[in-house]
């Protein structure tokens, strides 16, 4: 459009004030009074007075352009060196043309160039860094300086907009300033989000940001925050007005140019990346806790369904209805058998008590659990074996021979009277630890077997190695026998090696073994038969126990399996994998039964439920899923961790699961509403394992800060000062800051010396079996 427009009555020829001006100029003119004319012409007087102002506004507006210099410094942060990833290739501006030559037209210059609108380019260059800094310092003065009764509900809405904004710097290629933003506010978010900090303290480049699934997801979805309609309004009012609802001296308000500039930022991520689930409860109502599952990026951590007003997991959870939790059914015949067998038992025993072991085979119904029946549970063998007696009858010695540990002990008596001992007695186990020392490259994995007579470890140079922990020698088969030759069990142990040691290496994968499960047909009543294996090298092994040697190699995976597990009945295993996925098997076929799709990353962990109907998964998407075994679909999601799952653990009982992971906290679930019971903190480290008492009662986890630490599950928990124990809390090593987050329903703290706790295990009778591979001081 020309500067100057002549009027539309005017004819067709050329004013001389505009005999001068340009053929492009001109041209433009005439389109303008065709346009025009038509316009009146037709009487679409509206569309003629919309026409005209807008060439009235083109007159004043000069037109804006980015120098070739300034874009090409705008483009030498979208490059890397591929020897130091951190670094520009463009750094220089006068070797610009000549590296981009050499790097070939790289993606992620044609992606910006893309992206490139028509002002584009000049917002790049015009940006100022400390805008952010400014509006971020103000909002979280604002936020520390509101009420206690609102503090909860606002603290969640910093750590968003601090992602958005250290993304946002690295995006436009400020890598100074996003290093002094992050030192400067990361600190105070640390302790949720540890996990998520660190791995955006990586990104330095816009091409990191590009390629990254965390920043686009922050790019490309809606942060929940969840907040009270009163706090809303403070948030709303405090963005819209610049001050007010802070205490006294909490914030100066948006004040100056820079303060309204980092007003219009956070305006920006609000108004762009973040979704208000504003709810009619007060903030006192709701806890902290509760906060903090209905926050982040939630939309697609939500198993897809058919109805779309679907809004947070617990409306999701509660639409799948009730969940059938109780213990598994035993068949008649079944249970008859382990009666007869245990009265003929105590006869010969001569003792009169066992008349009462009875009552362990029928326990008593949990009210509002709902437990399956025959026709619920998964395919399995109709008829009944000898080993299914001799675990039913080992289970009700279990029972009767359990030491009973009741935590609820500890809290009403002084641990360092003279009854502490006592109370210590009953309310903690005996911890028995296994250590595994001069491990080369590591032993990512260990596992006890169900009676406890064998313990199996996995190394990352690939192999399995096995040890008798009653001492007695493992004997495998010798290589030269004929099949021919085996008629009975006693021409079968005369073909059993001879030579044997209270050790076994197990050979056959290809990558390091990162998961190993024992057979759980025999219980503790006899040696397993059969272990499982897991594989970087994406497969599972089952290997014969009697033989010594890999049986059934399962493929199906396409990435490294982290996890694998035996169902309880003994017929059906699952695997956890790096494809997203979870699958379940049997072992007489080598195709897997089911796929359990839905998580957003590697699910890194999976359990079976109690009674084999349901199977839990952890994620690296911070959530955990329960899955119906047969129908494959997802009936219940859990979220509320702020790092990724390591560890799952189901309590016999089969009403709660527990999940620990990288964000250093244990969150105790009911499985029924799938809500969570409480949130457990106290380790400085990553925690890789967790196992349940006999009774529920108590949980133990093992970590990477080198301790096995005892939780109270039916303890009201909290932050506050933890019991006092046997241990003192001056001999454990801490890695963070010395700001005390052990939450009050912690029971001991047993430190090693320097050895990961990379299992716990709980014996049906109560005993805790750990093991780790001790880590060697470095030598410099």
């Amino acid at each position: 459009m020309s500067a100057a427009t002549p009027a539309p009555s005017s004819s067709g020829g050329v004013s001389p004030t505009n005999a001068s001006a340009p053929d492009v100029t001109q041209n433009a003119n005439s389109i303008d009074r065709l346009v025009l004319d038509y316009l009146r012409n037709r009487g679409h007087k509206d569309a003629e007075r919309v026409l005209n102002e807008s060439i009235e506004n083109g007159v004043d507006e000069p037109l804006k352009t980015v120098s070739a210099e300034e874009l090409i410094k705008s483009l030498a942060v979208y490059a890397q060196k591929p020897s130091r990833p951190g670094d520009n290739v463009l750094k220089e501006s006068a070797n610009v043309l000549q590296e981009l030559t050499t790097m070939g037209n790289p993606q992620s210059i044609q992606n910006l160039i893309a992206s490139l609108g028509t002002v584009g380019a000049e917002e790049i260059l015009s940006v100022d860094p400390t805008d952010k800094e400014e509006g971020f310092r103000e909002l979280e003065a604002w936020v520390e300086g509101s009420l206690d009764m609102y503090k909860p509900e606002f603290r969640p809405i910093l750590f968003p907009i601090f992602c958005h904004f250290h993304l946002d710097l690295v995006q436009r290629g400020f890598k100074e300033a996003a290093l002094r933003f992050y030192s400067t506010y990361s600190p105070s978010l640390a302790p949720m989000h540890h996990a998520t900090l660190h791995h955006l303290s990586t990104l330095l480049l816009p091409s990191h940001v590009q390629n990254d699934d965390l920043a686009q997801r922050f790019k490309n979805e809606k942060y929940v925050i969840r907040m009270s309609r009163s706090g809303f309004s403070l948030l709303v009012g405090w963005l819209t007005e610049g001050v007010g609802g802070e205490a006294t001296g909490a914030g100066e308000g948006f004040s100056g140019e820079k303060g309204k500039r980092g007003r219009s930022a956070i305006m920006r991520v609000v108004n762009n990346h973040l979704r208000f689930n504003v709810t009619a409860a007060s903030g006192t109502a709701v806890s902290a806790n509760a906060w903090e599952e209905s926050t982040g990026l939630l939309s697609q951590l939500l198993p897809q369904t058919n109805d779309s007003t679907i809004p947070n997991p617990h409306a999701f959870n509660a639409s799948k209805g009730e969940l059938k939790l109780g213990p598994a059914p035993i068949s008649e015949e079944l249970r008859a058998e382990t009666e007869r067998v245990i009265r003929e038992q105590s006869v010969l025993d001569r003792d009169p008590n066992a008349q009462y072991d009875l009552q362990f085979l029928r326990p008593p119904a949990i009210p509002g659990v709902v437990s399956p029946t025959e026709s619920d549970m998964p395919p399995h063998p109709p008829s009944f074996k000898t080993v299914d007696v001799q675990r039913e009858v080992e289970k009700v010695r279990d029972a009767r021979k359990r030491i009973r540990l009741e935590p609820s002990a500890l809290s009403s008596v002084d641990l360092n009277s003279t009854q502490g001992g006592a109370a210590r007695a009953r309310g903690l186990p005996s911890i028995c630890a296994y250590t595994l020392h001069d491990v080369g490259e590591g032993a990512p994995c260990c596992t006890f077997s169900p009676d406890i007579t064998l313990m199996a470890a996995g190394f990352s140079e690939s192999y399995i190695r096995l040890w008798s922990l009653k001492n007695e020698k493992l004997k495998g088969l010798r290589n030269d026998f004929s099949m021919s030759s085996i008629k009975d069990s006693g021409s079968l142990s005369k073909i059993q090696q001879k030579d044997a040691s209270t050790t076994r290496k197990l050979v056959g994968h290809s990558g390091p073994v990162y998961s190993l499960s024992f057979d759980p047909l025999g219980g503790s009543a006899v040696p397993p038969r059969y272990l499982l294996s897991a594989s970087a090298d994406a497969t599972a092994r089952l290997w014969s126990l009697e033989t010594m040697s890999n049986v059934v190699v399962f493929r199906g995976h396409q990435n490294p399996i982290w996890d694998v597990q035996w169902s309880p009945m003994g017929i059906y295993f699952a695997t956890a994998s790096r494809d997203r996925t979870a699958r379940l098997w049997s072992t007489d076929r080598t195709s897997c039964l089911r796929i359990y799709g839905g998580h957003l990353s590697d699910v890194d962990c999976v359990r079976f439920h109690p009674n084999s109907l349901y199977l839990a998964t952890g994620s690296s998407d911070w959530t955990a899923r329960l899955w119906d075994v047969q129908r494959g679909a997802c009936v219940r999601v859990f979220i509320g961790h702020q790092g990724s799952l390591s560890t799952l653990a189901i309590s016999p009982d089969g009403r709660y699961l527990a999940s620990a992971g990288e964000d250093l906290a244990i969150n105790l679930w009911d499985i029924g509403s799938g809500r969570r019971i409480k949130k457990m903190t106290g380790h400085t480290a990553s925690i890789y394992s967790l196992s349940f008492s006999a009774e529920s009662s108590m949980l133990v986890s093992g970590s990477a800060d080198w301790t096995v630490r005892c939780w109270d599950v039916r303890g009201a928990g909290g932050q506050g000062k933890p019991r006092e124990s046997a241990i003192t809390e001056s001999t454990i090593a801490r890695t963070i800051d010395d700001e005390n987050n052990e939450t009050s329903d912690l029971l001991a703290t047993f430190p090693t010396k320097r050895t990961p706790i990379t299992n716990v295990h709980f014996t049906p009778r109560n005993l805790c079996l750990v093991a780790g591979n001790y880590l060697a001081p470095d030598s410099r």
